[in-house]
């Protein structure tokens, strides 16, 4: 009996000592992750932007002084305008046809909206190659939008006959390509065993490398871009009952589309940026370079950025950086399922010329926008979305109703329930992830972002004092907390020693 009752009392110590280790290391590991988020939360801000502010960086150096294509000349583009609008109504001939009058009256308003957003509207962040190619992009990015809502206030018939104006072919009934079927790859019964892997690449292969490639560049982060890449997929996967196209084998999923061709474009963007990184940003005057080596090299030099800042989006330095991240990517992973949708519904065939037309621009406005958002994210200073980024959300959004409302039946048809768990699955994983690393790791103290006190008539200053700014050093604002408190406790024992 009592060697049972010290059996008992040893399996009881061991489960104890068991316990004890194991809460000992989950203790450790919870204080190592409250160190480690305490670290990334001592970041500040990623880009010293008041330094670029007051150009104190020093890395770009343009010594191409403004010179005639560098001007915004609108007297000359009001001059020529006001001429076009005076030849196209008085000058030429005049066509009795409603159709070529709507589409000439079209075009002029479409050319005059563009030629002034070139002219008078003002710079975005981007410089290289001609500012004005981004000013045109911003100006086609409006007219885009006003188009999208015209088109989403007709029926869906009403809406696809008005791509008849751009091309009499369109606004037809389209058959899906479904990549799916035998996914087989070598089949040996048939007199090409390859057949199933030719029937898969074709043009979009290109595509998908030259896509990734430039959403590396633009995002120029390869983590987030491989993120992009693996979420697709998964909703491809979800989705393929809506869309035939979406269907694919899982070779076409994960080896030709993820690791081959959107990780090839992700490797070549992360070399791409690291050239540009290293670059020494160093301009001079086309007409200043004496060989024509030179020219050529300054030439093609043109089209390569100003200047460069390194993105670095550390979405774990905090719950804001977090969330805004989530919402940054779940933006895109819509803009590009509107892609294919866009094609279903108003039956456009994948390789129209609208298709590359409308990634383009997409792109050209994700720059902007992205580089808009960064300095939203990282700029103390800044306190309002970008131009283009407000413009961009307006366009996903009325993208997205045009297909809710034309592709109703579609877009209705409800998830397979194992789908549907999967996802439930991991939006509760999120959450909790969310939850432990923003919440029940939060650190004591987190510091702002460092900021700068002007402070009026310096000894450092001009004579007629002009103000200068000064960067207290760390700590001087804790040490000022701390002597006021001082400075109060020792106001409170004067007054308890008067009244005693």
């Amino acid at each position: 009996m009592d060697g049972a009752v010290q059996a008992a009392e040893g399996a009881v110590d061991l489960v104890a000592a068991a316990m004890d280790t194991a809460i000992d290391r989950i203790r450790r590991e919870v204080k190592s992750q409250k160190q480690k988020s305490d670290a990334m939360c001592e970041l500040k801000t990623a880009h010293d932007w008041q330094a670029e502010k007051e150009g104190k960086l020093g890395r770009v150096e343009d010594l191409d002084n403004p010179s005639y294509f560098w001007r915004a000349h609108t007297v000359t583009v009001l001059l020529g305008l006001i001429g076009c609008l005076v030849y196209t109504s008085l000058i030429e001939a005049p066509v009795e046809d409603a159709g070529h009058n709507g589409k000439r009256g079209f075009a002029v308003a479409l050319f005059f909206w563009v030629t002034l957003g070139m002219t008078i509207m003002p710079d975005g962040p981007f410089l290289r190659p001609h500012p004005a190619i981004w000013r045109f992009a911003f100006a086609v990015s409006i007219f885009y939008e006003l188009l999208l809502i015209y088109i989403l206030h007709q029926t869906p018939q009403e809406a696809r006959q008005l791509l008849k104006y751009l091309d009499p072919d369109l606004g037809e009934p389209l058959d899906e390509k479904d990549y799916g079927g035998t996914c087989t790859v070598y089949d040996s019964e048939h007199p090409d065993p390859w057949h199933n892997l030719w029937d898969k690449v074709d043009i979009f292969i290109l595509s998908h490398l030259l896509g990734y490639w430039c959403k590396t560049l633009i995002f120029r982060d390869w983590w987030l871009t491989t993120v992009i890449s693996v979420m697709f997929e998964f909703l491809e996967y979800s989705l393929e009952h809506q869309l035939p196209n979406f269907s694919e084998c899982w070779w076409d999923h994960w080896i030709l589309d993820v690791l081959i061709c959107n990780g090839g474009g992700t490797v070549l963007g992360v070399y791409t940026l690291r050239w540009l990184r290293l670059k020494t940003y160093h301009w001079r005057g086309l007409y200043e370079i004496p060989t024509y080596r030179g020219k050529i090299k300054r030439f093609f030099g043109q089209f390569s950025p100003h200047g460069w800042i390194e993105f670095q989006w550390n979405p774990l330095s905090g719950f804001e950086r977090w969330f805004a991240i989530i919402c940054l990517l779940t933006v895109f992973l819509i803009t590009e399922l509107n892609t294919f949708y866009l094609k279903f519904v108003m039956w456009v065939p994948p390789n129209h010329l609208l298709n590359p037309i409308r990634l383009l621009f997409i792109l050209l406005w994700g720059a902007v926008a992205l580089r808009e958002t960064f300095e939203l994210l990282d700029n103390p200073e800044c306190d309002k979305l970008g131009r283009q980024s407000w413009v961009v959300i307006t366009i996903v959004v009325t993208e997205l109703l045009i297909c809710i409302k034309f592709g109703w039946a579609t877009i209705t048809k409800p998830l397979p329930r194992h789908i549907a768990l999967w996802w439930v699955l991991g939006a509760a994983l999120l959450l909790v992830y969310t939850v432990v690393k923003f919440y029940l790791l939060k650190p004591n103290h987190v510091p702002q972002p460092e900021k700068e006190h002007i402070r009026v008539g310096s000894p450092l200053g001009s004579a007629t004092g002009t103000p200068v700014r000064h960067r207290d050093p760390p700590g001087l604002e804790i040490q000022r907390g701390e002597g006021e408190e001082d400075e109060l406790l020792r106001n409170e024992i004067r007054e308890e020693k008067k009244d005693k």
